[in-house]
């Protein structure tokens, strides 16, 4: 099936772009970023936003942009049987358009991926399409929010996901 990510959701002041792969059908269903149930990744920003996952899915995106947060896909659209990365069929992925959207958010410093598929599809689709992306772009793969990553406790996850505050507070704007 041909799926297709969400537009992002950021301000022009984005300090720190998250990424992940492509949404599963839970997201795609709800039209809400890492919707399925069992994500962590809601629990996260709770933990390091104080912002509570129960809240209006609107209320939580106005809490990420007010942070400095901007947030997306690696991909816009590739074909898939499942919500697994491992589904994606590699023949099809079309990345999205990220040398216009670092034109327009040129504040962005850091970008973190959720999880290693997101990391590897950006290094192999994304970065050869940038001007000189490593002097200007902080790369930091963070562990998986998915429930299919379930190697790690939300503790731990939590602990990794910190250093997204620690950008955050680097890239303090003026």
């Amino acid at each position: 099936m041909r799926v297709h990510s969400f537009p992002p959701v950021s301000r022009r002041d984005a300090r720190v772009l998250i990424l992940g792969s492509m949404p599963g059908r839970a997201s795609l269903a709800a039209q809400q970023y890492y919707a399925h149930p069992r994500n962590a990744f809601w629990l996260i920003v709770e933990a390091l936003l104080d912002v509570p996952h129960e809240a209006p899915y609107a209320a939580r995106l106005n809490a990420i942009v007010g942070n400095g947060i901007a947030l997306w896909d690696v991909l816009h659209t590739c074909t898939r049987t499942g919500s697994l990365d491992s589904d994606i069929d590699l023949a099809t992925i079309v990345p999205n358009d990220f040398p216009a959207f670092f034109a327009a958010h040129s504040r962005v410093t850091h970008v973190f991926f959720n999880g290693g598929a997101a990391a590897r599809l950006f290094t192999r689709h994304v970065l050869p399409t940038l001007s000189d992306p490593g002097d200007a772009l902080a790369l930091t793969r963070l562990p998986s929010t998915s429930p299919a990553h379930a190697s790690f406790s939300l503790a731990k996850k939590i602990e990794h996901w910190r250093v997204v505050c620690d950008a955050l507070a680097m890239s303090v704007p003026p």
